[in-house]
């Protein structure tokens, strides 16, 4: 009786309770989730409350500042571990040196494949991170045990003893895992930060923005560590100890990675985009005597939201590269061949106007990319040539043994100050003198700018230089009496140019590339390192190759008092100044992509940074 009584009350009154609001619960379940696509680690629509923000993203600027730490410790000593410790010339510790950079910016874009295609940016970073660690444990086992003997051997005026064949081997091996390994998981790391903020939130597509500078910030600050602590330490022949600190390092970046795995916001992986580019070739090829509609008009496009599953936009059609359109024609024996498939269009005769575009975005990105090749010609130099330079100077402070490799801490302050100060003084000023409402320069103006001062970098570097072989000459030593801080000027102005030129290259990649390729953009990006080292290394090799004629020591010898590597430096400005050029008349003709927002219309103008909360 109770129970009846109950449920004649419920009805009574049941015409006082309101009728739910569909419209609204929806609305309020979509402000209780992303709007762009992205999952939590179950693959569930992610949960702003739960996943991503600036949580996450702190997770992994930690990560990348350990990981930073672990990997300079290994990078900016290698010249002087291949000299002290494996008894190579300078010239072939440089060249080694140049190699080995090379091949991790080359891993960078496997990485980022890999990503893109199969593993999703999470497992990625796992996966070349695991490498990584696996590169360091050898390598301080090796050195321990077979690489500095005698004991303590390897720092200024005590060489160590010739290594056998497969001491060498395993060395090689470490150092090209830690390569592969650290070149793998950085552009995914990168791409997986800024994943962790929804862009179709205006707040967090701001604080979106900002990730990329902050990113920097963290290798830099990373490798401050490394350049001055672990640096002085392996100057002094403690090379064991610094690495197992790089690996220690290394392995608690990997835990505080882990740490945020249920956090993290993820997308989809979109497929292999080599099949899809052939795909895009092979139609346009199969269709050359068909006619191109104007302004693509008919085109091919689908309807389906790819941004539900994956994250990805379609981009709106262009005329450049017209020839491509083809693809997306639909001819009378396509539409044959449809109606005996249950998948719709054979997808390597029809392709959709967003495939045609992804190939004309990286089409249009090649010649930008070339350009910044020859950039890091100066940045390579700064790693290697400059800390030979360093080294053959008065390195002393009272009876302070400065390393020379920590010379390039004022690379990495400077870098700091300066975007800081551009930030809050340079930006703003141009804004209100040019009465440009959005972020300043643009992101080729800046590349541009960072070009100019790394020809001021290779001008200086070659001035110092040419004073450091005068009193080289005049003390008769070996060692110059020209003091090691006369290189101050050349780091730091080396550091405004990777202030203006490293973040404005990462922040173009990432937004000039389609959404189903965007570790692959910052991937392409990082590259640029690849082939500048490589550059570097052919450089060098021939320029020793045509002057050690006739009995000459060449520019790079030895001893670097016999030589002339301010020539060097020079000829490097002057390469770096032809390369700005093509990049201005490059940048002038570059077309922006245009993506369409998840709501149809075209993506607006990023905002301006946010400040870190």
């Amino acid at each position: 009786m109770e129970a009846v009584h109950q449920e004649s009350n419920l009805q009574a009154g049941s015409s006082s309770i309101e009728p739910i609001n569909m419209t609204d619960a929806n609305e309020r379940q979509n402000d209780e989730h992303t709007r762009d696509g992205s999952t939590d680690c179950l693959g569930r629509p992610a949960d702003k409350g739960k996943t991503g923000g600036w949580k996450s993203g702190l997770l992994l600027l930690v990560n990348q500042g350990l990981g930073a730490l672990a990997f300079v410790a290994v990078e900016v000593n290698l010249v002087l571990f291949s000299t002290r410790v494996l008894k190579q010339t300078n010239a072939e510790a440089a060249n080694t040196f140049s190699q080995w950079m090379g091949t991790v910016s080359f891993f960078s874009l496997i990485g980022a494949f890999l990503s893109d295609s199969y593993l999703g940016r999470y497992m990625t970073c796992v996966i070349f991170q695991v490498i990584f660690l696996l590169g360091l444990i050898m390598l301080s086992t090796v050195s321990y045990f077979s690489l500095l003997t005698p004991h303590g051997c390897g720092k200024v005026g005590f060489l160590c003893d010739s290594q056998s064949k497969l001491d060498m081997a395993v060395f090689y091996m470490s150092i090209y895992l830690i390569a592969l390994g650290n070149g793998g998981y950085e552009p995914s790391l990168a791409t997986l930060g800024a994943d962790q903020f929804d862009e179709e939130d205006e707040n967090e597509k701001r604080s979106k923005v900002s990730f990329f500078s902050y990113f920097y910030i963290a290798l830099n600050l990373g490798s401050m560590l490394s350049e001055t602590v672990l640096a002085y330490m392996q100057n002094l022949g403690k090379w064991v100890l610094g690495f197992w600190i790089s690996t220690a390092c290394g392995f608690i970046g990997l835990a505080v990675f882990l740490s945020g795995s249920l956090r993290y916001r993820h997308f989809k992986p979109c497929g292999n985009p080599i099949s899809r580019f052939s795909q895009v070739i092979v139609a346009s090829f199969k269709k050359m005597k068909l006619e191109i509609p104007p302004n693509g008009e008919g085109l091919h496009e689908s309807h389906a939201n790819a941004g539900a599953t994956s994250g990805a936009r379609k981009i709106h059609h262009t005329n450049d590269f017209r020839f491509l359109d083809r693809a997306a024609v639909i001819s009378p024996e396509d539409m044959v061949i449809m109606t005996t498939r249950s998948d719709g269009f054979d997808p390597w005769s029809v392709c959709t106007v967003t495939q045609v575009e992804e190939v004309k975005c990286v089409l249009r990105l090649i010649p930008i990319w070339l350009c910044t090749i020859f950039y890091f010609l100066g940045f390579i130099q700064m790693l290697s040539l400059f800390v030979e330079q360093g080294a053959a100077m008065y390195t002393k402070i009272n009876s302070f043994h400065i390393p020379p490799a920590s010379m390039t801490v004022f690379d990495i302050v400077s870098i700091s100050a300066f975007i800081v100060i551009y930030d809050n003084l340079i930006r703003p000023y141009y804004t209100k003198v040019t009465k440009h409402t959005p972020r300043g320069p643009s992101e080729l103006q800046r590349m541009g700018i960072g070009f100019a001062f790394s020809i001021g970098a290779m001008i200086a570097a070659g001035l110092v230089e040419q004073q450091r072989l005068k009193y080289a000459k005049e003390g008769a030593e070996e060692l110059s009496s020209l003091h090691l801080f006369w290189q101050i000027p050349q780091y730091i102005i080396l550091g405004i140019s990777e202030a203006f030129m490293y973040v404005a290259q990462l922040e173009f990649f990432a937004a000039q590339i389609p959404d189903a390729l965007k570790s692959l953009g910052v991937g392409l990006s990082m590259s640029s390192t690849a082939i500048g080292s490589y550059l570097t290394s052919i450089l060098l090799s021939a320029v020793m190759v045509i002057t050690t004629r006739n009995g000459s020591p060449g520019w790079i010898p030895p001893n670097l008092n016999d030589g002339h590597m301010d020539r060097f430096f020079f000829l490097s400005a002057g390469i770096t100044t032809i390369n700005l050029l093509m990049f201005v008349y490059c940048a002038k003709r570059y077309k922006s992509i245009s993506l369409e927002k998840r709501d149809g219309t075209e993506e607006a103008q990023p905002p301006p940074p946010q400040t870190l909360p």
